[in-house]
């Protein structure tokens, strides 16, 4: 095993009341990290592991988080360079 993998996922609600999905991170060295997604961010990370429930995302790689918190953050840039 190459670098962290999703290890846990819960359905949690944000502070503005929406669902997110927390995701649990494990290292290599047995540290943990959890990471809460927004729905947009959720949606990238099914899509890109392929899952079809959020069970399916345990034992993906980091990177696939990685990915889709670029893709969240990224839909703010581009909307808001429009804007300008």
């Amino acid at each position: 095993m190459s670098g962290a993998v999703i290890s846990r996922v819960d359905l949690a609600a944000a502070h503005d009341g929406d669902a997110e999905l927390n995701v649990t991170l494990r290292y290599e060295n047995g540290g943990q990290t959890m990471v809460a997604l927004d729905e947009y961010a959720v949606r990238v990370l099914m899509a890109s592991c392929d899952a079809t429930m959020p069970e399916d995302l345990i034992g993906q790689g980091w990177h696939h988080v990685r990915d889709a918190l670029e893709a969240a953050s990224n839909r703010f840039v581009n909307s808001n360079s429009t804007q300008q």
